[in-house]
């Protein structure tokens, strides 16, 4: 009987080595506290510092009644789990020395605590000191003061012990931990997959227990990732790809889905939100407003699944079937000098680029490794019996090579995360005189599945609803990190001032700053006449952006003449420059001055002071429609407190917007997504009014009051060539806060997409999103940013000014356009400044009036309130003004009741409105904006160029129309300085009479106050408010007569 040979077993050699195993240090340095709390009884405070870090913990010096203290020490700790970092806390806690106190304490007296998660450490060299303001361990602590941190990990390899031998009688491999340098001390974590539309966590799978990660890598930041989902390896046989047979080693399932990020995903589960105050709108927008669409995405899309599992991949948008075909390559063709594939369905008929032939190998082996995504039907499929026919073809001479036809009805079915289908050989077949004429030979590998949008091929796939590939496909961008570069212009020395100026003439020396399209100049220098120095200490501020390739030039320019004449200039690199994350002293430098006129090699230096600033948020947006407030250095961004989800479904309606094939109308539509740095576009649908795209993204949320825009344009630039750079077309956009939205509910809705042309408002169509905040609802974290500053702390210990951070604005924005338009495919600059809002703060009648309806929405509350007053006094309603009365006198016999009877009336009204609260995110409002009804010359007006474009009579009339809207304005704010100044006039004595009076009326109260109880003379003026009409005269009372017969200013103008 013959026994089956033992599986061939390869003897280790020194080329399989494993990997060396590495170790990360995290490194706290405690550097300084300033203004600590004294605690020790005599003033003073003598502080040590201790640092707990995974389960280490470990403990300063103790610095002997300082109150600011430095220390300058270095507590290394060792990271157990690098892959996990991020997760991990860092806990510093500041204590007071009871053994150098008066010795009254039990225990070392409390000074302060800082919570630092893992996301904010840095690699070592990119390190920065950053001060900490120390927080309260409970709510009756009392702290101050804040420590001066600096962080920064390594890795650094570890010399690994050999393993202990086994056990007798067990096996002889080692525990699995010593094979892949996991601690044995900590079980294996779940599976975390961050992709394009899902966030799955769930046990490890048996598989990636074997696939070894290089720890040397940095741990993932807070940012969102994409990668592949846990793959099942898959297999195809060979003829009719049959479906794929279960793997060998079992995969465990993902049991539960979670829509957290790493930093609260071990938080507790979400509770029911509450309401909140709302705006109800008074009347529905007509064609204008967003409604709810009915679609059976999103599993379980009630309120109350909060925590359901997910069934599928993308379950925020319609699964979208397609014939995915991989032509990898062939072997052993007949001779051909350049063969393709043709693949062909009944609805589609593809064919592949020309082959690619490797150096050295030969020609019968063409490679095409291209994939092809086909809609498909697979029941329509089935009940019509469709097949799949892949051919092979000679360019030259189109002669059949050979073929291979598949049932589409046994075509297997991928979801992920199943591996990918294996490619197989398949002998390419043809009739029977190719097959003697020896035409057709050989083999051709590839693979056929169905999948849809989730699957990882889809995004570089040739898709049949996409022809033109290089500006048609879905891709993520990411705006380049953006820097504000500070440079102070301080001093400058020995420079050669023309010695014939007139007499008593001072020259004007000025510094002229430039960073590449970006400029800006000082203001005439103060000479100093000992020493002939010029003083200036201003502030240039510029956006600088990374990769900081660009030189920093500074001009020193003599304009006491109508020429100006170069003394002098400096090229500084910008990735020189030193960068700072808060508002520590830089030290000034000395720069030569080369290059001026007549002075020789050296016309003398300048002083300056440069800084990078990495504590600020460089804005690109709007403020009131940012999507992002971060500051520019990682080291001081908080942890992400949830992720928002956004499926685009498609578009309904939509307008022509070219004309072709003869004057037939088309749209060629793609959707542009963008909320914080991350910028998603959808791939182009050609040649539809209700494009389907079905693309599900993901970002991680940082603060919630923050914005999300969507817009939708039409594609030009496949039409057009490079030179030609024909921009692509507006269609609309809409804008959704990330604060409106209930935590872990699906929004379901279509909004209407409206563009303000010259000609007025038109709608171009609906665009259908599903949205979902996935987030903990009410957990403390969720709800202390609400109490945190909008912007950095630098923005307020040095604040811009808003003129200044408007110019920045700009120039940020080109910026990004500049490096979005260089990406492949471009992400046009009328694309960006669209979704930017850059030509937010250009004048326009229509806008002026929006605001002041909105001034007026917002004074709506107090004018009712006058008119509920005056109907309580008119006695309109006997029985409320009998319980106006009751309710008073209740409250001035005990006005303790005062305040919280207020509250409780905003309780109720809250309670109240939250029947009326808005079920579906609000997006443009048209009535809002005054767009329904705008006139044809203030819409030409907000269009027109700055300069004018308009005829010289056209800017008359509209500068003759503002100086009437200004004299309105004039006379109302007359009107509001005259009001202030008869309230100063009372006790000016610019009317000896009427200030005489006063006083006596004055003094008169004070008498009547001092002898009459407070409470009589309560009830008896709220008496007299509210007396009957009967007893009231319609002649304006006394005192508002003595108030209008003050003497005001508006006299002495002249």
């Amino acid at each position: 009987m013959n026994t089956p040979p033992p599986p061939f077993q390869p003897e280790p050699t020194p080329f399989h080595q494993p990997p060396a195993r590495t170790q990360r240090r995290l490194i706290v340095e405690i550097v300084e506290a300033r203004d600590l709390l004294p605690k020790d009884g005599h003033g003073s405070s003598s502080a040590y510092v201790v640092v707990d870090f995974d389960a280490q913990k470990k403990r300063t010096s103790t610095k002997f009644r300082d109150l600011n203290p430095v220390w300058n020490e270095m507590l290394e700790f060792v990271v157990s789990d690098p892959k996990n970092m991020e997760r991990e806390e860092l806990d510093v806690e500041v204590y007071n020395d009871k053994r150098f106190g008066n010795g009254s304490g039990r225990k070392n007296n409390f000074l302060g605590r800082v919570k630092i998660y893992g996301s904010q450490f840095a690699r070592r060299g990119e390190e920065g000191l950053v001060y900490f303001p120390l927080e309260k361990k409970s709510v009756f602590s009392w702290v101050r003061g804040d420590i001066g941190l600096k962080i920064y990990y390594f890795d650094e390899v570890a010399e690994e012990e050999p393993p202990p031998p086994p056990p007798q009688g067990e096996d002889s491999l080692p525990p699995p931990q010593v094979l892949h340098n996991l601690p044995p001390e900590k079980p294996s974590p779940g599976v975390v997959v961050v992709e394009e539309g899902r966030v799955i966590e769930g046990p490890v799978p048996s598989e990636m227990c074997h696939r070894s990660f290089p720890e040397a890598q940095p741990p993932p930041m807070v940012v969102v990732e994409e990668s592949s989902p846990p793959q099942m390896v898959g297999h195809v046989h060979c003829t009719r790809p049959p479906s794929p047979p279960p793997s060998a080693h079992p995969v465990a399932p993902v049991s539960e889905v979670h829509y957290y990020p790493p930093e609260v995903r071990n938080m507790q589960a979400a509770r029911p939100p509450i309401g909140e105050r709302v705006r109800i709108p008074k009347k529905p927008n007509g064609d204008f407003s967003p409604r709810v669409i009915n679609s059976k995405i999103g599993g379980e899309t009630v309120a109350t699944a909060v925590t359901a599992e997910r069934s599928r991949p993308y379950d925020l948008v319609e699964p979208m079937q397609y014939l995915f075909v991989k032509i990898e390559k062939a072997r052993g063709l007949a001779p051909s000098d350049g063969a393709y594939v043709k693949v062909r369905t009944s609805n589609h008929f593809k064919r592949t680029k020309p082959a690619i032939y490797r150096p050295g190998e030969p020609t019968d082996s063409p490679e095409w490794k291209q994939v092809f995504a086909l809609g498909h039907n697979r029941a329509d499929s089935a009940v019509s019996g469709e097949t799949l026919e892949i051919s092979v073809w000679d360019a030259p001479s189109e002669s059949f090579l050979g073929g291979v036809c598949f049932d589409l009805s046994e075509v297997p079915v991928r979801d992920p995360p199943d591996s990918p289908l294996a490619p197989q050989w398949y002998r390419l077949e043809g009739s029977a005189t190719d097959q003697s004429s020896g035409r057709v030979s050989g083999d051709i590998q590839l693979s056929v599945w169905i999948g849809t949008q989730a699957d990882e091929a889809f995004p570089e796939a040739w898709s049949s609803d996409v022809p033109h590939v290089v500006h048609t496909r879905s891709k993520v961008y990411q705006s380049p990190k953006l820097w504000y570069l500070r440079a102070t212009v301080v001093e400058a020395q020995d420079l050669h001032i023309a010695p014939n100026l007139p007499p008593l003439t001072a020259p004007e020396v000025r510094v002229k700053a430039q960073l590449g399209f970006q400029s800006a100049r000082t203001s005439r220098g103060s000479m100093n006449n000992h020493s002939g120095s010029f003083h200036w200490n201003e502030d240039l501020i510029f956006v600088a952006g990374e990769p900081l390739e660009d030189c920093l030039i500074l001009v020193v320019e003599d304009r006491t003449t109508k020429e100006t004449q170069l003394l002098g200039h400096a090229m500084i690199p910008v990735s020189s420059i030193e960068q700072r994350i808060d508002e520590r002293h830089v030290p000034s430098k000395w720069h030569t001055l080369d290059g001026g006129g007549g002075g020789g090699p050296y016309c003398g230096r300048i002083s300056l002071r440069l800084c990078l600033e990495g504590g600020y948020h460089v804005l690109e947006e709007a403020a009131h429609v940012c999507s992002d407030f971060r500051p520019t250095a990682k080291q001081l961004w908080k942890p992400a407190i949830g992720i928002l989800e956004l499926g685009i479904l498609g578009a309904r309606g939509l307008l022509p917007m070219k004309a072709k094939d003869g004057g037939k109308g088309s749209t060629d539509a793609y959707c542009v997504a963008k909320y914080g740095k991350k910028w998603v576009r959808t791939r182009t649908i050609t040649d539809s009014f209700d494009p389907r795209w079905n693309e599900q993204y993901t970002w991680q949320v940082y603060d919630p009051c923050t914005v999300l825009t969507i817009g939708v344009f039409d594609n030009w630039r496949m039409f057009s060539d490079i030179s030609d750079n024909r921009p692509d077309t507006r269609i609309g956009k809409i804008r959704i806060r990330v604060s409106t939205l209930e935590s872990n509910k699906v929004y379901t809705n279509s909004y209407p997409l409206v563009v303000l042309l010259p000609s007025g408002l038109k709608k171009m169509g609906e665009i259908e999103v599903a949205i979902r905040f996935a987030c903990p609802s009410l957990l403390p974290d969720i709800c202390a940013v609400y109490g945190q500053p909008l912007l950095p702390r630098m923005h307020y210990v040095r604040p811009l000014g808003v003129a200044q951070q408007e110019a920045l604005r700009g120039a940020a924005t080109k910026m990004v356009a500049g490096w979005l338009a260089r990406a492949e495919p471009p992400l046009g600059s009328e694309v960006v400044r669209y979704m930017l809002d850059a030509d937010s703060h250009t004048w326009s009648m229509r806008k002026s009036k929006a605001n002041w309806y909105r001034i007026v929405g917002v004074l709506a509350w107090a004018v009712g309130l006058a008119k509920w007053l005056n109907s309580i006094r008119q006695w309109r309603n006997p029985v409320t003004t009998i319980l106006v009365h009751i309710l008073y006198l209740v409250l001035v016999w005990y006005p303790d009741l005062v305040v919280p009877t207020g509250f409780l009336y905003v309780v109720m009204i809250g309670v109240w409105y939250y029947r009326f609260r808005p079920k579906i995110p609000a997006g443009m409002d048209v009535r809002l904006s005054q767009a329904e009804m705008v006139d044809p010359d203030e819409l030409d007006e907000e269009f027109d160029t700055i300069p004018s474009s308009r005829r010289p009579e056209v800017i008359r009339a509209r500068y003759d129309r503002l100086r009437i809207l200004g004299v309105r304005v004039q006379t109302i704010l007359g009107d509001l300085a005259a009001q202030g100044e008869r309230i100063q006039a009372l006790v000016s004595w610019r009317d000896p009479r009427a200030t005489k009076l006063f006083i006596a009326i004055c003094l008169a109260i004070t008498i009547v106050l001092y002898v009459v109880p407070p409470k009589m003379v309560a009830v008896a003026l709220g008496f007299y408010y509210l007396r009957h009409p009967m007893f009231r005269h319609w002649m304006p009372p006394a005192s508002l007569n003595f108030f209008r017969r003050l003497p005001s200013l508006s006299d002495r103008l002249i």
